[in-house]
């Protein structure tokens, strides 16, 4: 604010005086004029008869602080002036010592030099007077006329507009500084309490929030809450990672407590059998097993953040498809079928796409009986580049309240169903993730005939034949 108020009195500063000289600049001009004209009509007079009519005109025009000084310049006459105490030829002024006058005379005298044109000079008694001078040839006669103004009146109006402009300026700076006081203060304090919840939130507490009265709609309430959202999800993926280690201590401890339980009771026995070794071994293995499948899952899933989480290229759908399906349908006892399949490229992971029908199909698999349960892929267009895979069965289905709950890790339907059985809950999850990598969707449909589950599994980059 102050350097542009700084500009802006500079500009109205100089406009005011250079509007004062112009209008100074044509007033002295047509006195000047008006003399010269007067003058004129004295052409071929005698020296002594065109210096009586100059006296007689310029007397006529009282010199005063705000009137137009006059004069007339003719070689061997001297000046003849209506302010003649300029040129040093009126009385000496009351009080002025001898030297005083002495240096205002030759002040003064610098006048009888002609400047053509207009010019600024000091003068004594005056201060700085703006002249215009023009010379005149009356016969064998040549005179030089000339008029001028003061230019205190340019002085008083430009320091006039500094007064109130520093006025102004002050109060207009005070009341400025009053208002961003108080702006800033409004601005500053819900800030300095996001501050204080922020040192808390670093030193651990994730409880606090930030709170803004309900009247604000400015930049600091959407900080306060894209903050208070960020906490949010800050909680809920501390909690989620505390659940998800806790739930896969609690995994993988199971095998290892039945590894360790059998190896105890084996080697409680001085001469195990053949039998019992060979059971111990069937059961170790197989925990073995489910450790390294989970050891495997938890893996997928914690490169399912990493940009190279994918490795997309063009997949013929239709051969992948049915090759895909054949190798599923040799791992159970089940009714396979085999929908229509849309003719076309699929830009995506083969491994991943294909590991999420597999854990698709092995989900339907647990949840159908053997030899007649039925497990069913469909795969259709739903729109013109996005593809659809529908993997249904006639088991038990999902619950409404269970079907989002479903993709969560280590989460299971049925509580009474074992780890054995059931798997370490974490094959939905996997789907859900090679599904968001691929920017697609994985849900579970209603079912048409109100019983069995159908999950459906979208993804882009579809092209049709």
């Amino acid at each position: 604010m102050v350097v542009s108020a700084a500009v802006v009195f500079v500009v109205v500063y100089q406009d005011t005086g250079t509007q004062l000289k112009s209008q100074i600049d044509s007033d002295i001009a047509g006195d000047t004029i008006q003399l010269r004209q007067s003058l004129k009509a004295l052409h071929g007079e005698t020296p002594a008869a065109i210096r009586d009519a100059a006296t007689r005109y310029v007397l006529a025009q009282p010199y005063t602080a705000d009137s137009t000084l006059f004069f007339v310049l003719m070689p061997g006459y001297g000046a003849i002036s209506n302010h003649p105490e300029i040129f040093g030829t009126g009385p000496p002024v009351v009080g002025e010592t001898e030297t005083e006058r002495l240096g205002e005379d030759a002040e003064g005298r610098r006048l009888e030099v002609p400047h053509l044109g207009y010019s600024t000079a000091r003068l004594p008694d005056v201060g700085k007077m703006r002249i215009f001078e023009q010379r005149l040839n009356l016969g064998t006669t040549q005179v030089l006329v000339g008029g001028g103004e003061p230019l205190a009146l340019v002085d008083r109006a430009q320091n006039g507009v500094a007064r109130a402009f520093a006025l102004a300026g002050i109060v207009v700076l005070g009341l400025a500084l009053i208002a961003s006081y108080l702006a800033g203060a409004r601005v500053s304090a819900p800030l300095r309490r996001m501050a204080q919840v922020a040192t808390r939130v670093d030193a651990g507490d994730l409880g606090p929030r930030m709170e803004i009265s309900s009247g604000r709609v400015d930049e600091v309430r959407v900080l306060a809450e894209a903050f208070n959202r960020m906490l949010d999800r800050l909680s809920e993926a501390f909690s989620s990672q505390r659940e998800f280690v806790a739930d896969a201590s609690h995994e993988l401890r199971t095998p290892l407590t039945v590894i360790r339980g059998q190896l105890e009771v084996l080697a409680a026995q001085e001469n195990p059998s053949r039998a019992d070794v060979t059971r111990v071994e069937r059961l170790a293995q197989a925990e073995i097993t489910r450790i390294s499948r989970l050891v495997d899952d938890l893996l997928v899933l914690a490169q399912a953040e990493r940009t190279d989480f994918l490795h997309s290229e063009a997949i013929e759908l239709q051969p992948f498809v049915t090759d895909l399906w054949d190798g599923v349908s040799l791992t159970a006892d089940r009714r396979f079928e085999l929908g229509t399949i849309a003719d076309g490229t699929l830009y995506a992971d083969p491994d991943r796409l294909a590991q999420a029908l597999r854990n698709l199909a092995r989900n339907a698999i647990e949840h159908t009986s053997d030899h007649d349960g039925l497990v069913r892929l469909d795969v259709t267009t739903l729109a013109p580049d996005r593809i659809r895979f529908v993997v249904l069965d006639d088991g038990p289905g999902i619950p409404p309240l269970e079907r989002e709950r479903v993709f969560e890790r280590f989460h299971r339907t049925d509580s009474g169903r074992t780890r054995a059985t059931g798997g370490a809950g974490l094959g939905l999850a996997i789907v859900r993730a090679i599904a968001e990598a691929h920017r697609g969707t994985v849900r579970v449909l209603d079912s048409h005939k109100g019983r069995g589950a159908e999950v459906e599994l979208v993804l882009p980059g579809f092209k049709q034949v």
